[in-house]
């Protein structure tokens, strides 16, 4: 059967959080039911959380499906050679209303050895920050591990790590065995490889519901913590109608695409590219055909789709493996 070539959506799948809010519904239109959702998965292959089609011929089709009947016009020959049948990357917005645990992601290695998994290698693109609002990033410098575990049981941990002020548009590339947290108050985009695998360190002390504290990881998190210099914040260039770099690393790529009237795409067939719309609105056309997108909008655009035209006022993140 023939590969139907058109921009795929899915549907969210919401997580509830100790931390969430509700900017998911009032900054990004999202219907969710509850105060509390922190996290809106928007593509993912993650086990138990397989994202479901909400659009066009392939609608309620999971995308495991899909890839398991088009993987060369889904994924394309490199990932699928790269990655087997594995949708590779997984896409969330994130509303922070109060912060995050502290916390960090091992690498490939230590997630395959320990969990069957991928590491979790991240990026985040901060959509909208309220006054005063912060992330947690590395340590501060000349910081070792005997420092790091006198604070940890003394909880002060906190005292020895970065606080970063954010704005919207800041761009911060988190690397695995990176300690970090997000702070309340910031929703943003956070781009990662398919991995659920986080090691809590530090979680402000703080209880839920039934007045139990969440479960910490600090033996896990010994061996995958990086205590080196990183490049944690990054800047790019905002060129009109262009796609800007921001990140190009091993596991994921991603440009920086402020559209003020048309981008032309002709792109390679061997991968998928995928948009996130983060301001704005948007309408794709492929094959004679338009499809309108708007902020909180999500979209994969499959492998087998070489040519597209991007019209209209919106900021766009474009991303895919290089």
């Amino acid at each position: 059967m023939s590969f139907n070539q058109y921009p795929i959506v899915f549907e969210p799948i919401f997580k509830e959080r100790i931390w969430g809010g509700v900017k998911l519904n009032t900054v990004l239109g999202k219907e969710i039911h509850s105060d509390k959702v922190g996290e809106s998965w928007e593509a993912s292959g993650v086990t138990d959380n397989v994202s479901i089609v909400a659009n066009g011929v392939y609608k309620g089709v999971n995308l495991e499906e899909l890839i398991d009947q088009y993987p060369n016009e889904i994924l394309g020959a490199y990932i699928f050679n790269r990655f087997g049948k594995q949708f590779p990357l997984l896409f969330k917005f994130l509303d922070a209303k109060e912060d995050l645990s502290i916390q960090l992601h091992p690498d490939d290695a230590l997630a395959k050895r320990r969990h069957n998994s991928l590491g979790k290698t991240e990026m985040w693109y901060v959509m909208q920050a309220d006054p005063g609002a912060r992330v947690v990033v590395d340590f501060k410098k000349g910081v070792q591990q005997e420092d790091y575990m006198k604070h940890l049981e003394e909880k002060t941990l906190p005292s020895i790590l970065n606080e970063i002020p954010v704005k919207k548009g800041d761009v911060f590339f988190i690397e695995t065995g990176t300690i970090h947290a997000i702070g309340g108050g910031i929703l943003l985009v956070e781009i990662q490889q398919t991995s659920d695998i986080t090691y809590r360190v530090y979680d402000w002390d703080r209880l839920d519901d039934q007045g139990n504290s969440r479960e910490l990881h600090v033996d896990l998190a010994k061996d995958a913590i990086n205590y080196g210099p990183k490049q944690v914040e990054l800047t790019y260039e905002q060129s009109l109608n262009k796609a800007n770099a921001i990140v190009d690393c091993p596991f994921f790529s991603v440009n920086y695409v402020p559209l003020e009237s048309e981008y032309h795409k002709q792109k390679v067939t061997d991968r998928f590219f995928f948009y996130v719309c983060t301001e704005g609105s948007c309408v794709f056309e492929i094959a004679d055909k338009q499809y309108s997108f708007a902020q909180g909008d999500s979209i994969l655009i499959p492998a087998a789709i070489s040519d597209f035209v991007i019209t209209g006022k919106a900021t766009l993140l474009e991303i895919f493996v290089s």
